[in-house]
């Protein structure tokens, strides 16, 4: 079977190109589109029962939609941290709303098209964080067909410039990071005070100083050390409160717009008592509230919940706003009754204790927000016995990649 021509037909959920087998099976093959025909490389098919895994050696068929990926580590070192640049951005929009559409019929049951999807304000330099790995002594990016590898990481044309001439200043000091170090993640924050935080297992981080006098502009900057059985501390620089370890939307502006769509569908809240839940550290809550709504945002991450209570939207919203650190499936039976809901939940999707609260004293509108399809689709499915879907939109919060948000809202049956 090896060297066998495969037709693609659509791009699945993490952004393989989909295809079929001659025997029937479904092969899925990075870096192809859809009308594509390809040659299998030999020896390159992974078997499974149902599936098998394969790599193109050859582009027999080229789509009207591949273009040349911008980023010279896509095709050069086979970096994992796009999978899309191949195709023109229309077709990654296409084959986003596929996606979604793919997981609301398939697991949610829903008789529906592929929704509206809103493309990205910028498709490039727009990430906030990137995290490189670590292998042996080279830090760097994983290549999507070694995972077990990193790549020297020269630039990524989808983080934003600060973070990349960071990276360049950081990488000839790398001596003065922990030892056995084990992962780096740089972030900005929204005043754009950059952050880097190194993992790593033993001692803590003594040389941040060092590392901070060795960088230019290294007095504004940040470190963190992140221990392998522990929480995140600053060991140099400034204590802004901006906890850098906590969940932030990678793509800012993209985020904004997807939440502000999700708050104008439920429509007004005024006088409402409404449940943020899985509330981070309270953008959702501040939309909210400045409509009139009284708002208890949940959140399990304490450090997110703290750096809310003390963002200064928050606290002149006086006490409209509740921030509650706990997890939500823990902290909903000792809420009051709520007129609307938002949620949203990491990749696991809901508890099953909030879908059951929610569908047994179902309220009257409720939006869920989720960058996950198919926990997504899963979830609406169960909610369904209660609620009808009204509108769901796709939003690219991350050109060039598989990944996709999408907001769902629903109302009482």
């Amino acid at each position: 079977m090896t060297g066998e021509i495969v037709a693609i037909s659509g791009i699945a959920a993490g952004g393989d190109g989909v295809g079929r087998l001659a025997d029937g099976r479904a092969v899925f093959v990075p870096r192809t589109g859809p009308g594509e025909r390809v040659r299998l490389r030999d020896g390159s098919l992974r078997e499974h029962r149902h599936f098998a895994r394969g790599e193109a050696t050859e582009i027999i068929e080229a789509s009207v939609d591949r273009v040349t990926p911008a980023c010279p580590h896509y095709v050069q070192d086979q970096c994992g941290g796009c999978q899309l640049q191949h195709l023109a951005y229309p077709a990654q929009l296409a084959a986003k709303r596929a996606i979604v559409g793919d997981c609301l019929r398939r697991i949610g049951k829903f008789d529906v098209s592929d929704p509206d999807i809103a493309p990205a304000t910028d498709q490039w330099r727009y990430r906030t964080e990137v995290t490189l790995g670590v292998v042996g002594a080279m830090a760097g990016f994983h290549p999507h067909d070694r995972p077990g590898r990193v790549f020297p990481l020269d630039d990524c044309h989808i983080a934003d410039r600060r973070l990349m001439d960071l990276w360049r200043d950081l990488r000839d000091h790398t001596k003065l990071f922990p030892e056995r170090l084990t992962q780096i993640t740089l972030r900005l924050d929204r005043a754009g005070v950059r952050h880097v935080i190194a993992q790593s297992p033993g001692a803590p981080w003594r040389t941040a100083d060092r590392l901070r006098a060795a960088v230019p502009a290294g007095d504004a900057l940040v470190c963190w050390w992140h221990p392998m059985d522990g929480a995140a501390r600053v060991v140099a620089g400034p204590e802004t409160g901006f906890p850098a370890t906590a969940f932030e939307a990678i793509n800012p502006a993209m985020s904004a717009v997807s939440r502000q769509w999700a708050v104008e569908q439920l429509g007004p809240v005024d006088g409402c008592i409404v449940w943020d839940l899985y509330g981070g550290i309270g953008d959702m809550a501040v939309l909210l509230a400045l409509r009139g709504a009284t708002v208890i945002s949940v959140d399990a991450d304490e450090k997110a919940v703290g750096w809310a209570r003390r963002r200064p939207e928050i606290v002149a919203l006086g006490d409209r706003v509740r921030c509650i650190a706990g997890r939500a499936e823990d902290v909903l039976p000792s809420l009051p009754p709520a007129h609307v809901v938002v949620v949203a939940p990491p990749a696991t999707g809901l508890h099953w204790d909030v879908s059951l609260r929610l569908t047994g004293e179902p309220v009257s509108r409720l939006a869920y927000i989720s960058g996950h399809p198919a926990t997504l689709a899963r979830d609406l499915h169960r909610l369904s016995v209660n609620y009808h879907l009204r509108v769901v939109r796709a939003f690219d919060v991350c050109p060039q990649t598989a990944q996709v948000e999408v907001v769902a809202t629903l109302e009482a049956a």
